[in-house]
């Protein structure tokens, strides 16, 4: 596996715009378009108010596919649903800040399983309550909208997280990825490197796209 740096920029579709009647080309079309990560969207119908796929989807593209797994996981429980999710070939997983969980414990289990690990937090949590786990992970997402749907727009008001998490890695010597998820496009994609957020997840702007190379080439220049 490639030994991602936080400075690379890395653009990481979203299975969640696919067209699931045809997973398998659709994970094929983002990987031949540039997608760096496939951005996997785990949503319980209980942490956010929709319903997704679980483990079987992610061991499914995992095992006909060789592209990096970013699995996010929207649930309440991540800690007792994670080794499944370790087990399908996650190579990042992605845990919520506000669930209900020991954020602490759950992230050295992931990386006890030698996967990389994430903590998100949506737009109304403040910054503070990552500060405590930034030693402990190897990606951050603040979230650029409400997580549960697709389609959403961009809160560029999030690029507050999104830069003071950039002043404490450099304070404190930290090597953490910063992601964004939610209304990214060729322009908010420019706002939200600007800010320094290196990977981008894109939804129906890369998926929904006529052109995928051609948007994902955009977004990653942006």
């Amino acid at each position: 596996m490639k030994n991602w740096h936080h400075t690379d920029r890395i653009l990481a579709p979203s299975l969640l715009a696919a067209d699931w009647g045809r997973v398998s080309e659709e994970v094929s079309r983002a990987v031949e378009s540039g997608a760096d990560w496939l951005h996997l969207d785990v949503m319980d119908g209980h942490f956010v108010d929709n319903v997704s796929f679980g483990p079987q989807m992610i061991q499914s593209i995992n095992e006909n596919n060789d592209v990096f797994l970013d699995v996010h996981l929207m649930i309440s429980r991540p800690d007792h649903y994670l080794p499944r999710f370790i087990a399908a070939g996650s190579d990042m997983i992605t845990v919520h800040v506000e669930a209900e969980h020991d954020v602490t414990n759950t992230l050295a289990e992931i990386r006890k399983a030698g996967v990389l690990a994430g903590l998100a937090l949506n737009p109304a949590t403040p910054f503070e309550k990552v500060v405590p786990y930034l030693d402990q992970i190897d990606l951050l997402l603040p979230m650029t909208v409400v997580p549960g749907f697709g389609g959403q727009s961009f809160m560029e008001d999030m690029m507050t997280k999104v830069e003071a998490a950039v002043a404490y890695r450099e304070q404190h010597g930290l090597n953490f990825h910063i992601e964004v998820d939610g209304g990214i496009t060729p322009l908010t994609a420019k706002i939200a490197a600007k800010a320094g957020a290196n990977v981008l997840v894109a939804g129906s702007s890369a998926f929904g796209a006529s052109d995928m190379k051609a948007a994902i080439a955009a977004m990653r220049e942006a």
